[in-house]
């Protein structure tokens, strides 16, 4: 579908995008985010990749897939490797060829990105889209925890999880069939990879936020009318910068 096309990797927000996508969200930008394990335990199963998709909005705004970031990541020490899980992903984590950072390292370069995109869309922090969400988010929150990184853009809690979005939406859990009723792509053979479920996820996301647009706009006429919003400014100012974490 030509409104999901992924924009430029240089792209950056517009003044007329900014504000609106610090409102849409209550200040939180959402970003897409897709990790592949070597199990299913946060605290002892090895973090192997980790994907990040931005998403962009137009002036009119129009929710985009946006720049795609992905990173291999080096199993931390004494990490346990499912032999089932690697069967799945087709993740060989000792591959010579593979480049694997370290896990602090990766974390690093993930963040770096997603604080760029919070300040281009002037938001005050980020929130984490993915496909069962809530799997995605523990294992970042326990690499972080594990590596010691002291600046994390993203909520501690919250998710945009897809699966909810299109179960309400779209009548489907699954994210392959709720890709193709949706009317979009699916490729079952790239499917396990950080990357393409990332990308999926954020089309997904994208879509369904586009179709609930009518909806947004009454609820935030009604959000000014109570008095809640005046301007993008004033948005999530119960929540701290990623810039004054610490």
């Amino acid at each position: 579908m030509s409104d999901l096309q992924p924009a430029p990797a240089a792209a950056v927000a517009t003044a007329a995008a900014a504000p609106l996508m610090a409102r849409r969200f209550r200040g939180y930008l959402p970003v897409a985010i897709d990790v592949e394990t070597g199990g299913f335990n946060v605290a002892t199963d090895a973090l192997l990749e980790i994907a990040l998709v931005l998403i962009d909005m137009d002036s009119d705004g129009t929710l985009r897939r946006g720049a795609t970031h992905d990173f291999h990541v080096q199993p931390f020490e004494g990490a346990r490797l499912d032999p089932a899980s690697l069967s799945v992903t087709g993740i060989d984590p000792w591959h010579p060829l593979r480049p694997a950072l370290p896990e602090r390292d990766a974390l690093q370069r993930v963040f770096r990105e997603v604080r760029h995109a919070i300040r281009a869309y002037t938001c005050r922090r980020a929130i984490l889209v993915g496909h069962n969400a809530a799997f995605d988010l523990t294992f970042i929150n326990a690499a972080v925890a594990r590596a010691e990184v002291k600046r994390n853009p993203f909520h501690p809690f919250s998710c945009f999880d897809t699966a909810t979005l299109a179960g309400a939406a779209l009548g489907q859990t699954v994210v392959s069939k709720a890709i193709r009723v949706a009317g979009l792509e699916w490729d079952a053979d790239s499917a396990h990879s950080a990357r393409y479920d990332a990308e999926r996820s954020a089309e997904l996301f994208c879509l369904v936020c586009n179709r609930l647009r009518d909806s947004h706009r009454s609820a935030d006429e009604r959000a000014r009318a109570l008095g809640w919003l005046t301007d993008a400014a004033d948005v999530a100012t119960d929540e701290p910068p990623v810039d004054a974490e610490l």
